[in-house]
């Protein structure tokens, strides 16, 4: 028994030792990492302002007004606060941010058929005959049919069908463009979409009375829709009356939406004045 006591005392008598060097060697590992982290005082300070529409959808460059880099890079790291205060302040009371709309529509959105055009051939299928060909198409076009972010209107010269990457980028629209409403406090509106894939013989139709429309349409390629700025679907319960919005106002907020998705790289956005529509091909 003495022998055991004696080696258990010279075993922690050593390894005492070998972290007394440690800290010596080391100094650091006994620092108290807790000072890393943003004191609570910082954090909800951070949170308030997020939350006043100081930043704007957490650190968005175009809406950060006066705020200090440090607060934004210490609310940045809380996940839970960011999530609280996106569409909530931290009373609990809904956030409102402002609407800004884009400098100018024709400027914002210059994309013309050449640009888009190389975009289309690049993601798209082959260009489609007719609809009986689009039918026989299937296994590299989806459906795409209304849902609860935007309306399809009635297509008269095209087919409710696109490639799977530009379908993924009309529900992202819709889904931001729903988050946007909500965070300017605008009542719920569907987008409408007035045109998707067209085949060779609704492009031949179309020219015939459409100006705009080219022989070699991005929209034969699977990879473009139309979503029109100047109608909306107001989304509402059986017997509910939503105040009314101002189509412009639904117009400068889609802008904004559409701004971003092309300034990330994941579309081409023209500007189109006579038609009253976005032209938008993914890349």
């Amino acid at each position: 028994m003495k022998i055991s006591k004696s080696r258990y005392i010279l075993s922690f008598l050593g390894a005492t030792c070998v972290l007394a060097l440690v800290r010596c060697a080391f100094p650091s590992v006994a620092n108290d990492l807790s000072h890393d982290a943003p004191s609570p005082s910082v954090a909800d300070s951070c949170e308030a302002q997020v939350a006043d529409g100081k930043v704007a959808n957490g650190v968005s460059s175009d809406s950060i007004q006066s705020v200090d880099a440090q607060c934004v890079d210490d609310y940045c790291l809380s996940d839970s606060a960011k999530l609280r205060s996106r569409f909530f302040k931290a009373d609990g009371t809904l956030a409102k941010n402002r609407i800004f709309s884009v400098p100018g529509f024709q400027v914002s959105f210059p994309d013309q058929n050449d640009v888009q055009l190389e975009a289309a051939q690049k993601h798209g299928v082959k260009p489609v005959v007719d609809r009986e060909d689009a039918e026989n198409r299937k296994s590299e076009l989806v459906f795409v049919g209304g849902n609860m972010y935007f309306y399809v209107d009635r297509l008269r010269n095209s087919i409710p069908y696109l490639v799977p990457r530009a379908s993924v980028l009309l529900q992202d629209i819709g889904q931001a463009f729903f988050d946007s409403l909500q965070m300017k406090g605008v009542p719920l509106h569907k987008l409408i979409v007035t045109s998707v894939l067209r085949s060779k013989a609704d492009v031949e139709t179309l020219r015939g009375r459409n100006g705009n429309a080219t022989q070699n349409s991005c929209h034969l390629y699977g990879t473009t829709f139309d979503v029109c700025y100047n109608r909306y679907k107001t989304v509402e319960a059986p017997g509910e009356q939503r105040r009314a919005v101002r189509n412009d106002t639904l117009k400068w907020v889609l802008s904004e939406v559409l701004r971003d998705m092309r300034e990330k790289g994941r579309c081409y956005v023209k500007y189109e004045v006579k038609q009253g529509c976005f032209h938008i091909t993914v890349r």
